[in-house]
């Protein structure tokens, strides 16, 4: 075999392999470059007719900073014992969605049970020594009435010459001793009594100490973390459960201190959720007025509207108007994507083509930034129901 046959047979393939591999790098938008011209067009077969239409819009938007921050509950409780015991039952698990005053966890109340029985016979000992207390204040009271007529009758005996000087002086001792023998019994009825709300006291400190025991729920929310298991010993202090209200969120971003200016509580700002390809709108409900001295930044937050799939510890951009400028703009249903390649169907003097396009940055209303391929006022094909 010659030289140049074994040539052709090399070149050949090679050639093919080139233009094999020249063309999927074309594909993968290799070749596109920064901007694509306006009207650059896929190829010169035309496209099938759109299900919709709509026109491209050249729009006036808001330059935005783009503080970034992190989707959180408005409120996260962290349960904690309140009271020592082994842990019986868990009634709820991370995702469980629970209500103000529902029972979550059981501890152990046996030995709060025998000491609220302790303070109880107490509580029924005090009350029987008020009752013999007060009985006892009858008695001294009805002794005193005896001596006090006896002391009576006597003096006017002694004033007759009826009854001698000693017999005055005894009577006057019983009185007295009468009299004081009261004093000492309502003593013993406001001890007795002191005793009764003392006793009353620990019964009811030992039955808030086993209502601790039963946990519930403070608040409307869902169980997010669990921090102990059943066995486990509790104790006053010991984590037990996050709860969070994860129907009421918020966006908290960190904004540079040359922007804290624009920013202010009440104001509405555009969110953008890019997990959910989502942009909405909140309002400034609070900004900590004081800057972090390393970073030189403002802690804010942003009340976010209720939002079905949206879900605590998301990322989030919080916009601040900074400027103004004008864009081409075009349903997001519009755009169609091989690859890295971004096309736009466009008519064309009655036909419908394929024409490339870069997009930019996601638009409010449904809509999408176009930084190059379209000029404005060109009739698109949008997915039917998507037209923006």
């Amino acid at each position: 075999m010659s030289s140049q046959s074994k040539a052709k047979k090399i070149i050949g393939p090679v050639i093919g392999l080139a233009v094999l591999v020249l063309l999927m790098l074309y594909m993968t938008g290799v070749f596109a470059g920064g901007k694509i011209p306006p009207g650059a067009v896929d190829s010169k077969v035309s496209a099938p007719a759109p299900e919709a239409t709509a026109t491209v819009s050249v729009e006036d938007i808001i330059e935005y900073y783009e503080a970034v921050g992190t989707v959180r509950p408005r409120t996260e409780t962290q349960i904690e014992a309140q009271a020592t015991g082994r842990i019986l039952q868990y009634n709820v698990s991370p995702g469980t969605q629970v209500q103000k005053g529902q029972v979550l966890i059981q501890l152990d109340s046996d030995q709060l049970n025998a000491q609220v029985e302790e303070a109880t016979q107490g509580l029924v000992s005090a009350r029987a020594m008020h009752e013999q207390a007060k009985q006892g204040l009858e008695q001294a009271k009805a002794a005193f009435d005896e001596a006090a007529k006896a002391y009576q009758r006597v003096k006017t005996y002694f004033a007759s010459e009826a009854a001698t000087q000693q017999q005055l002086e005894q009577a006057e001792s019983a009185y007295l001793q009468a009299q004081a023998g009261v004093r000492q019994a309502e003593d013993g009825v406001k001890a007795a009594r002191a005793g009764v709300a003392g006793a009353q006291k620990v019964v009811d400190q030992r039955m808030i100490a086993k209502s601790y025991t039963t946990i519930t729920a403070p608040t409307d929310g869902e169980v997010v973390k669990r921090l102990a298991e059943k066995g486990d010993l509790a104790w006053p202090g010991k984590p037990l459960l996050v709860i969070q209200t994860r129907s009421q969120l918020r966006l908290e971003a960190v904004v540079r201190e040359g922007l804290i200016s624009r920013v202010r509580i009440g104001t509405p700002l555009e969110i953008a959720i890019d997990s959910m390809d989502l942009i909405i709108e909140g309002t400034v409900e609070e900004i900590v007025p004081s800057a972090d001295p390393v970073t030189r930044t403002f802690l804010i937050k942003v009340d976010l509207p209720q939002t079905q799939g949206m879900f605590p510890g998301m990322f989030g951009r919080l916009m601040i108007p900074a400027s103004t400028r004008s864009v081409v703009a075009v349903p997001k249903s519009a755009i169609e994507r091989t690859g890295q390649l971004e096309m736009v169907t466009v008519r064309e003097d009655g036909i419908w083509k394929k024409v490339f396009v870069k997009t930019g940055n996601l638009l409010s209303g449904g809509k999408v930034e176009v930084l190059s391929g379209l000029e404005g006022g060109e009739t698109i094909g949008v997915r039917r129901g998507e037209n923006g």
